[in-house]
């Protein structure tokens, strides 16, 4: 007579074996220290601020040391040799108390421990080195930015013609002067085809080396043909000017050690028109005086490169560059007599 088998039996038993399995294998938990490049990422997910670890995105880890089973272990070191992985990812979204400072200290070993990647593994974070990291917090801020055209090198394009020459972009507060530059770069193609008719394109900024972040506005670039070269020439009376703020206006006066340099000729590159321009501004050259240039104590010379100032309509469309060293000029500021100021006023 058959006996009749009894499947209740065999799962309860299957169950239980699969449990002692289970069992085995957590009991078998095995640190491990990670032997690839751990990196944490800032992911820039609020446009109104820029994270970062002292100016770069990432930071990598001198050490991390999980725990976990065997098997979860010698399938995570199986991937990362079969990958041939160098680094073990990590990105981290700002929170938003980290925008209530300048300063933020990421809690690195809590955001390991709360990391899905860790998680899913079935690892948990035993140490990290360092268990914290500052990450600096800037607010952007509303500003006018030049817009300039480089090719695939980063080589101005000359002649090129970008309507609008200025556009509005978030950036840090502290920019000023020559940081304030929105770049378009077009590639060899665009070039040809923007001879042809005009190509839009989106500018974009350079906060630090290999980040960037576009501009919300386009703008239509066109380039000239090939044989629109600009040509070497010569402004040979340049005229020298000051800029003093009125902390320093009527108190002192600016002597310039090599004036026959500073107001030497000029040698540039432009077109016709863009040299015509140059030369009806009221300074050629401009240097400019700091409030802080009155506390030196050396007795030496100020040194400071002088500023060429080319008109800015022809500087955004490549219509004149310096073609030499730019001269670094030497000077004092000299205390004016009390009836020298007086007469000044």
């Amino acid at each position: 007579m058959k006996r009749k088998i009894k499947y209740g039996k065999v799962a309860i038993v299957v169950a239980i074996t699969v449990l002692i399995w289970v069992w085995a294998d957590l009991a078998l938990d095995e640190e491990y220290t990670v032997p690839t490049v751990v990196t944490i990422s800032v992911v820039q997910s609020n446009p109104d601020f820029w994270v970062s670890f002292d100016e770069k995105t990432s930071v990598s880890l001198q050490e991390l040391i999980l725990k976990g089973p065997a098997s979860k272990i010698a399938e995570l070191e199986r991937e990362l040799k079969e990958e041939g992985s160098t680094s073990l990812k990590f990105s981290w979204y700002p929170e938003k108390e980290a925008m209530d400072g300048s300063e933020y200290n990421l809690d690195v070993l809590n955001f390991l421990r709360q990391s899905s990647q860790i998680k899913q593994r079935g690892f948990t974070v035993e140490s990290c080195e360092p268990r914290s990291i500052a990450l600096s917090v800037e607010k952007l801020f509303q500003k006018s930015l030049k817009v300039r055209c480089v090719d695939e090198d980063d080589i101005p394009i000359k002649g090129a013609t970008i309507q609008p020459t200025q556009v509005d972009m978030l950036v840090p507060e502290r920019w000023g002067g020559e940081k304030l530059i929105a770049i378009v770069s077009l590639t060899r193609s665009e070039i040809d085809q923007a001879r042809l008719s005009a190509i839009e394109k989106t500018p974009y900024i350079k906060l630090a080396v290999g980040q960037t972040r576009d501009v919300p506005t386009t703008v239509k670039i066109t380039t000239p043909p090939e044989e629109e070269l600009l040509k070497e020439d010569t402004i040979k009376t340049p005229a020298l000017g000051f800029t003093l703020s009125a902390n320093l206006q009527g108190k002192y006066e600016v002597k310039v050690d090599n004036l026959p340099d500073v107001i030497g000729p000029i040698r540039i590159r432009a077109t016709p028109e863009a040299k015509r321009a140059y030369e009806n501004m009221r300074y050629q050259v401009i240097l400019e005086i700091y409030d802080s240039d009155k506390d030196t104590k050396s007795t030496e010379p100020l040194r400071r490169e002088l500023i060429y100032n080319f008109p800015d309509d022809y500087i955004g469309k490549g219509e004149i560059e310096i073609n030499q060293q730019p001269i670094v000029a030497r000077f004092k500021l000299v205390p004016l007599a009390p009836t020298e100021a007086g007469a000044g006023r």
